[in-house]
């Protein structure tokens, strides 16, 4: 029989909340040794993901986005949106600054093996996984995947 996303999900995910301190948050991924969290609002609703790469801005900074000057005029050679989102996302001091917003989403139901082709195609470390409501349930994550290759 073909397993679902709830067969193998990680249950009850320790989430954190928009307003929390950036620094609890990285502390918690330190001490866990885990690489992302949920972000849920005050009725357990899913409103983002707070990942290591989230974090990253943090420490490493913002490159202003290439341009060159005709005439008078400034031409950006890429997107200056993102390079606008990623300042804030180095100047953030809460988890919902930096956080990664409308993640994609999984339901327990879901067959695994395409859990995982989403996860694979859009490479993505972790999926949230919602009950019918819409509540946080649990998270699937490639390390979830792995253990349960290795079991069957």
């Amino acid at each position: 029989m073909a397993k679902i996303v709830a067969d193998v999900m990680s249950h009850n995910p320790i989430t954190v909340k928009p307003e929390m301190p950036l620094k609890e948050a990285i502390k918690i991924l330190a001490e866990r040794r885990i690489s992302g969290l949920p972000v849920v609002n005050d009725q357990e609703k899913l409103v983002g993901i707070v990942s290591e790469s989230d974090l990253m801005w943090q420490e490493s900074g913002v490159t202003p986005p290439a341009y060159i000057m005709v005439l008078d005029s400034v031409i950006f050679l890429e997107n200056p949106g993102r390079y606008e989102k990623e300042i804030h996302k180095a100047l953030g001091e809460t988890v919902g600054e930096v956080m990664s917003k409308d993640p994609l989403t999984t339901t327990e139901e879901k067959p695994l093996s395409a859990a995982a082709r989403l996860m694979h195609e859009r490479n993505i470390h972790r999926l949230p996984v919602l009950d019918t409501n819409g509540k946080l349930v649990g998270i699937l994550t490639r390390g979830d995947i792995i253990r349960a290759m290795a079991n069957e």
